[in-house]
């Protein structure tokens, strides 16, 4: 009875995470820097991260938030804040040691509670993805859908994004990739953080659309 509905979710979905973003850049970057393991750890806490979205979309907090200039606000500068102050680590990170990234072993020593931390607050901090879960579950899905059904698409779309980001975690940590990686050294580093900043500053002076 809700094939249709399902349908229609997973393909929004999957158009809007596959589309390039802070979640992708730290994903990438942890993979590259400091192996599969951390970027898997990355993805996790992406992945959660959708749980918070979809929970308070289910309990319509979403909506205060989205109507209220001054919380949406304050909730778009937490994120920018958070995005910034990850892109200006990456530009403080060392140069790589190559003989290590091409071995395949990591270079950094991260744990893997810190990833998932990471992972789980720059998603969950994301207000695009506020408004991306708002639109979703009062446009997309019907209201009238019983809430039992609504929590089964919320946990897809975590298996689903959590699947996605490990699969980016896997390609981006395999040795081959890593030795291409390890000839640009911390510049990698550089640019990526660079792109943090840079979608920091973009949300920060962005408006509600």
């Amino acid at each position: 009875m809700y094939w249709m509905e399902f349908l229609t979710v997973a393909l929004v979905h999957l158009l809007a995470v596959a589309s390039p973003g802070p979640d992708f850049a730290l994903v990438v970057r942890e993979s590259v820097t400091a192996g599969q393991r951390n970027g898997s750890w990355t993805a996790l806490g992406v992945g959660s991260g959708i749980l918070l979205h979809v929970a308070y979309s289910l309990l319509g907090i979403g909506l205060i938030v989205s109507q209220s200039i001054v919380l949406f606000n304050l909730f778009k500068w937490l994120a920018a804040a958070y995005l910034i102050y990850l892109g200006v680590q990456a530009l403080r990170a060392r140069p790589a040691v190559v003989t290590d990234l091409a071995a395949g072993a990591p270079v950094v020593a991260r744990s893997a509670r810190r990833a998932f931390v990471t992972g789980f607050i720059t998603n969950g901090l994301n207000p695009k993805a506020t408004l991306f879960f708002l639109s979703l579950f009062t446009v997309v899905i019907d209201p009238h859908t019983p809430l039992v059904v609504q929590a089964l698409y919320g946990v897809y779309l975590t298996f689903a994004t959590t699947l996605w980001f490990c699969l980016v975690a896997w390609l981006f940590s395999r040795a081959r990739v890593r030795a291409g990686f390890a000839r640009m050294g911390h510049w990698f580093d550089r640019v990526t953080g660079a792109v943090l900043i840079g979608l920091g500053v973009r949300l920060a002076v962005s408006e509600i659309a």
